[in-house]
């Protein structure tokens, strides 16, 4: 978007919030770069020039804005939109993977070379892989600044920084104040807040106007597993298994944005959490361009004026949600729940949560490879189906994560026993992330389309939902939100 200059330039003055996060301006005069919806008076139009991301302005020499604080806008949806090489590596570097393994390990997650993600990458997003992580870093070393009181040499290697004099010249340059300078400017404007004990990191999450609560957070309630999930004073709470450690959050809906609490065991785990639950939510979606698509069927219309917004839940791990659909195959929801929590009882790593019921991390597909299958209470074939599941996932022949290709993860994914279209587009849909997933067999999208008129058979209806392509997914939401199913609602 950010070559359409006319485009940009009406966004601009009109301080539309909806393309924060499409585009960045960057102001010639004043080296400044802004979101789209900076409350200052907009520049001469020939003074501004539009850049796709972060890095390219701060790569062009250009910084941070004081006022709208461009680095804490929204993701581009496009890259949640997406599934070729540069929307994956864009998700990878998003969860930190440049930091940890370097150019080269991205690359080999890609399938490519190094140089080639370079080329593409750089001509998509105006900067390479190492830019863009370090955009990444600067913006995790801005939360841990303002948000705890952890020593500078502490936030610098947590944020990822190789030494303190990189995140000095870095935080300067981006920021145009020093670290201490962003603390204590922070802290002037009671920005500032005290963790309630050593690890806690609170933040604000933001997305893009509107979003439904209902749907998402009843979702994820209603389906919490017991000791690893639950629903806790107003917020979603979970553990995190994470590449240093392992991590509690908890996620509560405010009217511009979601209050995140992080409890972490390692601060290097920042950037990847923040990511986690950024997907988990679905907060980088563009609500008002799936809404608009979809409204225009008239059979959905009255569905999206009545509750518009509404976004897919999804999940922070997609082993961990591979694994739950298999056991929800055929089941209510409760029993798919105390399935699940037999699992993590029994193989579950145990944690302590000081702050709620929290007593596990889900197994991993490692651990599960080990166990028993006559230790199921399911039938024989989906014992069959789970064990060729984590066995796929433990010895690596089946990946599925943020680098996944999504039509080969499915093709993957039904050559496995008792795999079918239902499991299938239930894991790309919620732990893929594909926007046009589809689930035209499910019980409650069927009984919902035969209420509204619509074909009811699976393959009439997915004709039918041609028209709605590429948000399928979310009209799957709106579908679900035609039932009185607690999914639909959120916890009181």
């Amino acid at each position: 978007m950010h070559t359409d200059t006319e485009r940009c330039v009406r966004a601009v003055r009109s301080k539309d919030a909806r393309f924060d996060g499409w585009f960045f301006t960057a102001v010639l005069t004043t080296r400044i770069y802004c979101r789209p919806s900076c409350p200052v008076v907009p520049p001469k139009a020939e003074n501004m020039t539009f850049l796709p991301s972060a890095a390219a302005c701060q790569q062009a020499g250009f910084r941070a804005c004081k006022r709208c604080r461009p680095d804490t806008s929204p993701g581009s949806p496009e890259w949640n939109a997406r599934a070729d090489t540069v929307a994956r590596a864009v998700r990878l570097i998003q969860d930190g993977v440049v930091d940890r393994d370097g150019v080269p390990g991205l690359a080999a997650r890609l399938g490519y070379s190094a140089r080639q993600i370079e080329r593409q990458l750089s001509a998509e997003l105006g900067a390479g892989p190492l830019a863009l992580a370090r955009a990444q870093r600067a913006q995790t070393a801005r939360v841990l600044i303002e948000t705890t009181t952890l020593p500078m040499a502490e936030v610098a290697f947590a944020a990822g920084f190789a030494s303190v004099r990189a995140f000095n010249d870095t935080v300067r340059e981006v920021f145009a104040l020093s670290p201490s300078e962003l603390r204590a400017r922070n802290a002037r404007h009671g920005r500032g807040s005290e963790p309630a004990a050593p690890g806690v990191i609170s933040l604000r999450l933001p997305f893009r106007a509107p979003l439904n609560p209902d749907n998402l957070f009843g979702h994820l309630a209603a389906t919490a597993v017991p000791g690893v999930e639950e629903w806790r004073d107003g917020a979603y709470r979970r553990t995190l298994t994470l590449p240093y450690g392992h991590g509690i959050v908890a996620l509560a809906p405010r009217a511009d944005h979601i209050a995140c609490r992080l409890l972490l065991t390692d601060p290097r785990d920042l950037t990847l959490a923040i990511s986690s639950c950024r997907r988990l939510l679905d907060l980088d979606a563009d609500p008002v361009a799936v809404d608009e698509q979809l409204a225009s069927d008239p059979e959905l219309a009255p569905l999206v004026a009545e509750g518009p917004g509404r976004r897919v839940p999804r999940t922070v791990d997609a082993a961990e949600f591979a694994v739950r659909a298999v056991l929800g195959q055929q089941v209510s929801t409760a029993a798919a729940r105390t399935h699940a929590a037999r699992l993590v009882t029994a193989h579950g790593v145990p944690i302590e949560d000081p702050e709620g019921g929290l007593t596990h991390l889900f197994p991993t597909p490692e651990t599960l490879a080990g166990l028993d299958p006559e230790a199921l209470a399911m039938p024989r074939s989906r014992r069959t189906t789970l064990t060729t599941l984590v066995a796929a996932l433990a010895d690596g022949s089946l990946r599925l994560g943020a680098d996944s290709d999504w039509e080969q993860a499915r093709a993957e994914l039904s050559a496995l026993p008792g795999f079918g279209p239902w499991t299938v587009e239930s894991i790309a849909m919620r732990a893929l992330g594909d926007p046009d997933a589809f689930l035209p067999g499910d019980l409650g999208v069927r009984r919902a389309a035969q209420d509204l008129g619509l074909p009811a058979t699976p393959a009439a209806l997915t004709a039918r939902a041609a028209a709605w392509r590429p948000w399928r997914a979310y009209a799957v939401q709106y579908l679900w939100a035609t039932g009185d199913h607690p999914i639909n609602h959120l916890p009181g």
